[in-house]
């Protein structure tokens, strides 16, 4: 009865279409119908932070025509005004606006929360949304340190919810092909891994005191973070450079790449992680490392390595991003888009796979809004049929907790001896003061 019905649905939606494209009902698309028809199957959304990147995603999950977005919540009034009317024409239906996102995850039709605030946001609202019965679709990196990852694995586990984090790379077809070309052998053994970041970023100056802006709830911004008077220089992007918001470069970039090549290594957690960096380019406000290198060793005997470079754009590999396997009998390089190379080990081209879904849509935020589809439905799929996700929040905080270890060591000054069997530092009191953060009076509790 079930299949008949969902095929029903479908003959039944693909004629409305045929409606909507022979003008009889003008002001309905095809979506519209399928909004209609679909609504035992539409899951519906809220999004939370949809300034730039979020309302990329967010507009990219109103596309899906088993889909839709209920709620715009975020502090600044003017991003949720665009976002309400990008979705609306995306939709035909805007959503509501709401400051807190908590009203939202009062709602019982919601059934998705989008986190795309800041970085200290991430792992307590997947908390919270988990706790209220929400599955999450969580923007990299998974959390703010690393207690907050393992709490955010543990909320869903145990209210049983499906987390996905957006590293989409997880579910481009050539990135999954060059991985399963690596574990079928086309280089041999992969050993080591070289993953890159590089750009051009300007100084974001000397920060002043200032009025908090009519358009922006500042203390619901800060959240669970403690309180730091607002400054001109902050807010919405350059929180990525300070340590009571961000995570710098490392998990702001670094997290995709490190992902790929923890995948392809076929690791977990580490047995040793060294880094050494600084803020050298521009003397301003910017606390996090513009130049990093993080080496991270596993007990399997391979290394991986990051290299960030915020300002300076010099490519590796010819490319901005990317990674590179090195094997006993040659390297594949996955580039910033969904294609690679292999080489032999005289530096021979011997194979290139490029893909007909192309990255570069002219949207900066969006890039590779086409290809970010795959991992959107991935979602959707466990939501409704329990199949596995491409990057579940396990795998989501152990990518994170790499980078994350990364910013410790160059932190404490110290290189860090890992345990393997979850990735915690062993016999370091100072660099364990950065596994966890205080939280402002109160909001600690949420994630509990």
């Amino acid at each position: 009865m079930e299949n008949k019905r969902r095929s029903f649905i479908k003959k039944t939606t693909m004629g409305a279409s045929a409606v909507t494209i022979g003008g009889v009902l003008p002001g309905f698309s095809a979506q519209s119908y399928g909004n209609i028809l679909g609504a035992n199957e539409r899951l519906n959304v809220a999004s939370m932070g949809v300034n730039s990147r979020g309302k990329a995603v967010g507009s990219n999950f109103a596309k899906q025509p088993n889909c839709e977005v209920l709620y715009s919540c975020d502090v600044d009034t003017r991003a949720s005004e665009r976002y309400i009317d990008a979705i609306g024409k995306i939709q035909n239906k805007k959503p509501k606006h709401a400051t807190d996102f908590r009203k939202a995850l009062d709602d019982k039709d919601v059934d998705i929360l989008i986190v795309a605030a800041p970085d200290h946001w991430h792992a307590p609202a997947a908390i919270m949304a988990c706790k209220a019965g929400k599955h999450v679709y969580l923007e990299k990196p998974a959390s703010h340190n690393p207690r907050e990852g393992e709490l955010a694995v543990a909320a869903a586990q145990k209210y049983d919810r499906v987390v996905q984090m957006g590293n989409q790379r997880r579910s481009w077809p050539n990135v999954i092909a060059a991985i399963g070309e690596l574990k079928n052998g086309i280089i041999g053994r992969p050993y080591f891994a070289k993953t890159w970041y590089a750009n051009n970023r300007p100084s974001i100056g000397i920060g002043k005191l200032a009025e908090v802006p009519s358009w922006l709830n500042y203390d619901l911004w800060q959240g669970p973070a403690p309180r730091e008077a607002f400054r001109d220089n902050i807010v919405h992007y350059n929180w990525h450079w300070f340590w009571n918001w961000g995570t710098g470069e490392a998990l702001n970039n670094g997290t995709h790449f490190v992902d790929l090549a923890r995948w392809g290594l076929g690791v977990d957690y580490p047995v040793k992680v060294s880094s050494n960096g600084g803020r050298y380019r521009y003397k301003d406000d910017w606390e996090t490392p513009d130049t990093q290198i993080i080496n991270m060793e596993f007990s399997n005997d391979t290394l991986m390595t990051w290299e960030g470079r915020s300002c300076n754009g010099r490519t590796v590999e010819g490319g901005a991003v990317g990674v590179m396997f090195y094997g006993e009998n040659g390297s594949l390089e996955i580039e910033g888009g969904n294609s690679y190379k292999v080489y032999d080990l005289n530096n021979k081209l011997i194979k290139e796979v490029t893909g007909s879904r192309k990255i570069g849509s002219g949207n900066l935020s969006d890039p590779s809004q086409d290809l970010d589809v795959l991992h959107i439905q991935n979602f959707f799929d466990a939501i409704r049929k329990g199949t596995a996700l491409n990057s579940d929040i396990v795998g989501g905080h152990q990518s994170t907790l790499l980078v994350q270890l990364g910013n410790i060591a160059l932190r404490s000054g110290s290189t860090l001896n890992i345990d393997p069997n979850n990735g915690r530092i062993k016999d370091n009191s100072e660099a364990m003061k950065y596994w966890s953060r205080d939280y402002e009076p109160g909001w600690e509790k949420v994630l509990y």
